[in-house]
């Protein structure tokens, strides 16, 4: 059987004046080497993108972390303060893909910007500022310029009972860095939390009702994976999906 095929949708990024369609080579690297599959990026064209027609050729689609904020009126919040980067034609793809890719049953995993992304197609609602809000801590990454100080393990994550990532693992609770600001403030309906950090904040959860493979992970799995055994219980439980859902086009 050959590889599956992993969708990753782009950011659109200025570069020289001129706008680039670009994923960051860490997500890549995870989706070849992590999830065992052959990474295909996903132009981000807004409206004009053939969305069912990426849908006949992927076997699955990570949905990357990115430096850019989903634009808050995607989801009923304030106007974004003054310098906050945005992606519009991302959000043009990515949210009406998640709703496509769940309607066919083809494996999902969001990652960060991803993990958000799934929340706000679905109904939910984010923070802009996690820090800010009473009851939350700082999320935010350590002021560093060493990336393994900036990945590093920043705080707990306590899994859900019935959690798959507990039934991955055979743990209450995991350690996961922690690079965001943004965060869930309301979990969309048809989302069940899999993991909460020390505060609250909900750091992973699934699809409820998903035909397929549906994850999210407001951390960094694809951070150096290999050396950790929460990204690889992840990447290998959605390559799995990806590979049955391989399987059964090629049947």
């Amino acid at each position: 059987m050959q590889q599956p095929i992993i969708g990753i949708p782009c950011d659109v990024k200025m570069v020289g004046g001129l706008p680039f369609h670009a994923v960051g080579e860490k997500y890549i690297a995870a989706a070849a080497g992590g999830v065992g599959g052959i990474p295909v990026l996903i132009p981000s064209l807004g409206s004009a993108a053939p969305l069912r027609e990426y849908l006949k050729f992927v076997d699955g689609v990570l949905l990357p972390g990115s430096l850019s904020n989903i634009e808050p009126h995607r989801y009923g919040g304030q106007a974004s303060r003054q310098g906050t980067l945005h992606d519009p034609a991302r959000d043009a793809t990515t949210l009406p893909l998640i709703d496509l890719l769940l309607q066919e049953g083809i494996p999902l995993l969001g990652i960060c910007r991803g993990f958000q992304e799934i929340n706000v197609a679905l109904g939910g609602e984010l923070f802009q500022h996690v820090q800010e809000e009473q009851g939350f801590g700082d999320h935010r990454e350590p002021d560093t310029q060493n990336l393994d100080e900036m990945y590093g393990l920043a705080h707990a994550l306590h899994l859900q009972p019935d959690s798959l990532l507990k039934s991955w693992l055979g743990q209450d609770e995991v350690r996961v860095n922690s690079l965001h600001q943004q965060g869930i403030k309301r979990l969309a309906d048809r989302l069940v939390a899999e993991g909460v950090a020390d505060d609250g904040l909900v750091e992973a959860y699934r699809v409820r009702d998903a035909k397929g493979f549906a994850y999210g992970a407001q951390w960094h799995p694809e951070w150096k994976y290999w050396e950790n055994p929460v990204s690889m219980a992840i990447f290998n439980a959605f390559g799995d999906a990806c590979r049955a859902r391989r399987a059964s086009r090629q049947g």
